[in-house]
This record gives C-alpha cells, structure tokens and sequence, in this order.
C-alpha cells in the first residue's frame, strides 16, 4: 500500500485490496471511504467486496465513487459526513488524487486555498488545477 498521510486523521492511497483492512484496522483507522467507481475495477474490489472485507475489520464504510471530471455537491457533502466521523480516516481511489481532491473541496473556506494545495503537494498530489473550485467553494 502507498499511505500518504495528508492531515494527523486522514490518510489517502492508490488501491488497496481486501485483506489490507485487517492491518489498517490494526494501525488505528476506523472509517474507510472508498472513492472508485466499480465500473473501474473487478468484482473481487468493488464497493461490495470492499463494505464486506471493512465490515469483517470493524471498520465504517463509505462508498462515494468519483468519476473524474464529474464532481457534485452531494458527493462533496457525503466525503464530509465521512471524514466528520470520529477516529483515523482512510480514503482511496486508483492513485489517492481523487480521494485528496475530495478532501480538500470538504475544505473549501474552512483553511486557505494555498493551505490545500500544499497538503496536498507535500504528500505528492497536484491539486492546483481545482484552486478555481476550491476558491468557489469557499465564498
């Protein structure tokens, strides 16, 4: 796995498997938001095999799927419902991008925009092309 620690509660990586959950459950993390479509990857990772495999670790689920380029406001409200859950945080997608970009529109107004991006830079995500979002969202 590529964890990358983005914020002390939240962590991000590329794809993770099933039998990951048993170990990240063990290093502390107790809610687990999946950001990949199930239209991307096979039914042994989809959201079903995931909520499962979570589940069995004694993790809460979230499954907000991020098509690129097809960002809603529900989809930034439910990765907030998510990420206001109590405990360590662990959301993925195929690289960990899509799963940053959501944290950091859930951010929108509450830290700077340059704040964001340079999180976001220092665990190697570039999120600058959503600054013009990001600001959106803030106002």
């Amino acid at each position: 796995m590529d964890i990358r620690q983005l914020t002390p509660d939240l962590a991000v990586s590329s794809q993770i498997q099933p039998e990951d959950l048993a170990g990240l459950a063990a290093e502390g993390y107790r809610v687990l938001i999946n950001n990949r479509p199930d239209e991307e990857v096979g039914t042994d990772i989809d959201s079903d095999a995931m909520r499962a495999a979570a589940e069995a670790a004694g993790l809460s689920y979230y499954f907000n799927p991020f098509t690129p380029g097809q960002i809603t406001p529900e989809m930034v409200a439910l990765q907030a419902e998510a990420l206001a859950q109590d405990g360590r945080k662990f959301a993925y997608c195929r690289s960990g991008n899509r799963s940053t970009v959501l944290w950091a529109l859930t951010q929108a107004g509450q830290q700077p925009t340059d704040d964001l991006v340079d999180a976001a830079a220092r665990v190697g995500y570039d999120i600058s092309g959503i600054r013009p979002l990001i600001e959106s969202l803030a106002r």
